[in-house]
């Protein structure tokens, strides 16, 4: 019975052991290729997910306690200019360096401490540029609440931040350029009328100092009066230009030659202890504008640089044919590509703040003591060249001087320069007949007495439909229109076509202190339009009357 049992054991055993070498390979032969099979799909993952993370723009890092790190993508190596292999296992400290570190030391703080940061940061990169970085820390959390590191994710936002700078840059532009064309707006619209009160305070002025001698007693009081409303139509000429309003006979010019004929009565102006060095360009091309303007900018341009020069000093006059290309135009969006010549006035003068230079060209702003400055003169250099297209633009500093630098566009077109004014002589007297048109009575008024005095029959009216009324019922002939140009009913150039077509022979001459563009365009007077500007002397519309008589039937 012992060794039969014995023997069923051990036949049980032989059995059981057998039963399970046959298990165990079976199993093997069975789950071994999906084992391998795993195993090689979790490395081709692994591989696909490292050239996924190498591949991405943003950095990803691991960083451990010790705030080193343990993992860093292939985008560290553009960012810090090394190896992945060489930044593992150094410190952020290291990596980042003294004006970074401590500036991230607070967020690195707090990730380690369990809590999740976002933030935005700027640094300078290998060459020299600010570059902009988008940072979030995600602590690395254990079951328990520990921190073993935390994960880095960094995202360029360089071109978004320079992009978001240049729209602020633009936007400034354009709400500057909007409240300038709004000043320029109501400038010409408180010329129109100012000008019409100065014309009649200056031709009753005149008027009554043509009837006095010298030594009557009301004749310095006129002569005060008259010089008071001059200055004033002075002061509204300079609103004109900053609003481009202001009427101009543009020509073919040598810059270089227009400059040198001003340097005399520039010298003057500055007085002598300031050096005036003049710096041309030689082969310098032409410019199309009134050389009147150019007048206008020097001289406004060189009393701003003699007033901000405190004793001797310096300014220069500088001339110089450039070319703005693509790359000029992107830093300066005011400015258009091609050929320019350029004006420069620089002084070694006291220099301007930035604030100073953000208003540096708005009407009435000044930094001068009362009644030392209007605050125009730079408002009319800006308007002038806006007028003629060009571009200006003011580098200073406190204590380093200015430059201004004007850049006209080239004309390379070859033309026949405009032929001068007819040189009336003064006082030109007429009897020819004369319709005047004039909405202001008062103005109206005056302008009658005016060409009375100067020996011409005059038929003057209020309005336009007064106006064809008395040229249809009168019989003699009419041999000039002088009429206002913004009216009630209908304006100026309106109603000289309208007397022209019934009256081929008919000149006419037009009056404003504000025309908008009724007869100009950009303050360009169309070709053979004969304009006089509010306010007049009697000799400036003498001389006006005979030269407008004298042209060629329209």
């Amino acid at each position: 019975m012992i060794k039969m049992t014995d023997a069923k054991n051990n036949l049980h055993r032989l059995a059981r052991e057998k039963f399970l070498g046959l298990s165990l390979e079976s199993t093997r032969k069975s789950y071994y290729p999906q084992l391998q099979k795993n195993l090689e799909t979790t490395k081709e993952n692994e591989r696909r997910l490292q050239l996924l993370i190498d591949n991405l723009p943003a950095l990803i890092s691991y960083v451990d306690l010790e705030e080193r790190y343990v993992f860093v993508n292939r985008a560290h190596e553009k960012v810090f200019g090394l190896p992945c292999e060489r930044l593992v296992g150094r410190r952020m400290e290291t990596i980042l360096g003294p004006d970074n570190y401590p500036r991230i030391k607070p967020h690195i703080r707090e990730a380690l401490g369990g809590q999740p940061r976002h933030f935005e940061f700027s640094y300078v990169g290998q060459h020299g540029e600010v570059q902009w970085q988008e940072v979030n820390y995600v602590p690395d959390l254990d079951p328990q609440g520990g921190v073993a590191g935390f994960y880095v994710l960094a995202i360029d936002l360089t071109e978004k931040k320079r992009a978001e700078q240049e729209r602020e840059k633009l936007q400034a532009q354009l709400l500057q350029a909007q409240k300038m064309e709004s000043v320029g707006r109501l400038a010409g619209g408180v010329a129109h009328d100012f000008n019409n009160m100065l014309s009649v305070i200056l031709g009753h002025a005149e008027l009554a100092l043509m009837t006095l001698r010298p030594d009557q007693s009301p004749y310095n009081d006129l002569k005060e009066i008259h010089q008071a409303a001059k200055r004033s139509a002075d002061l509204t000429r300079h609103l004109l230009a900053f609003a481009r309003k202001q009427l101009i006979r543009p020509q073919v010019i040598d810059l270089n030659a227009t400059v040198a004929g001003m340097l005399q009565m520039l010298r003057r102006l500055i007085g002598e202890d300031i050096d005036l060095v003049w710096a041309p360009e030689t082969g310098l091309s032409s410019v199309l504008m009134d050389p009147s303007q150019v007048d206008q900018m020097l001289v406004n341009l060189c009393v701003n640089a003699r007033d901000a020069i405190a004793g001797v000093g310096r300014v220069t006059i500088e001339t110089k044919n450039l070319t703005f290309d693509e790359v000029h135009v992107a830093d300066h969006p005011e400015a258009v590509p091609g050929d320019y010549v350029l004006l420069a006035v620089s002084d070694d003068g006291c220099g301007m703040d930035p604030e100073t230079l953000k208003k540096l060209f708005e009407p009435f702003f000044t930094t001068k003591e009362t009644g030392q400055g209007t605050g125009l003169g730079l408002a009319t250099v800006y308007g002038i060249v806006k007028q003629n297209q060009g571009v200006i633009q003011v580098y200073s500093e406190p204590g380093r001087g200015a430059i201004f630098k004007i850049y006209l566009p080239r004309y390379t077109i070859p033309v026949e320069p405009l032929p001068p004014e007819n040189a009336a002589s003064p006082m030109a007297r007429g009897q020819e007949t004369i319709l005047l048109v004039e909405d202001e009575l008062t103005l109206l008024e005056v302008g009658k007495t005016m060409l009375e005095r100067l020996g011409y029959r005059v038929l003057a009216v209020p309005t336009p439909g007064e106006a064809l009324r008395a040229a249809g019922e009168y019989d003699d002939a009419i041999h000039l229109l002088l009429t206002d140009v913004i009216m009630p009913e209908m304006n100026g150039w309106d109603l000289a076509k309208n007397l022209t077509d019934l009256y081929p022979g008919l000149r006419c001459l037009f009056m404003s202190g504000y025309t908008g563009n009724v007869i100009a365009h950009r303050g360009i007077l169309d070709e053979g339009v004969y304009f006089i500007q509010k306010p007049f002397s009697v000799k400036n519309l003498a001389a006006k009357v005979r030269e407008a008589l004298a042209s060629r039937c329209p």
